[in-house]
């Protein structure tokens, strides 16, 4: 799993990799959770609350910031997508299939990570968590996908002995 990171925004230069190397580890939790084993990547850009106003705005017709969007490139269903994907979709050049875009708000991960009492980095590792998901087929429409997306965000995140609190990374 490859997390290509365009970071418009978010925390200081010199701190990116380690976040870059977080959500890596992300990534690859949710896909080992899953049971999926193809070359697979996703473009995460980091950006400010005002760049996903305006996204949220265009795409989901919502004109206010939230913290991240998911653009799936296929229509998977949840703990299938090992089997729905093949490397037959993968990019010449990369030898990889992408999963698709998430944008994620940087203002968004302080704020949240301040109001939840937890760490920048268990706020950011969470909201990538979120969003793979969701680029796997997962959603929370209806009250039966929340339990079933809670209990999967909470099994991962657990297991990359990620916690909420101060020091949980």
């Amino acid at each position: 799993m490859k997390i290509w990171t365009q970071w418009e925004y978010g925390p200081a230069e010199e701190e990116r990799g380690r976040y870059e190397a977080l959500f890596q580890k992300t990534a690859e939790g949710a896909l080992q959770e899953e049971g999926i084993d193809l070359p697979l990547e996703a473009e995460l850009n980091v950006v400010d609350d005002e760049t996903i106003r305006q996204m949220n705005r265009e795409y989901r017709k919502i004109d206010r910031a939230t913290d991240v969007l998911s653009f799936p490139l296929w229509d998977l269903t949840p703990g299938q997508a090992g089997e729905e994907l093949s490397e037959e979709e993968a990019d010449p050049e990369t030898g990889m299939v992408c999963l698709g875009n998430i944008v994620l708000s940087w203002d968004h991960v302080r704020a949240q990570a301040e109001e939840y009492g937890h760490s920048v980095e268990r706020e950011a590792a969470f909201l990538l968590l979120h969003s793979m998901l969701h680029l796997l087929g997962y959603d929370h429409m209806e009250a039966w996908e929340e339990e079933q997306m809670t209990a999967k965000q909470k099994k991962i995140l657990a297991d990359l002995g990620i916690h909420r609190g101060k020091e949980s990374v």
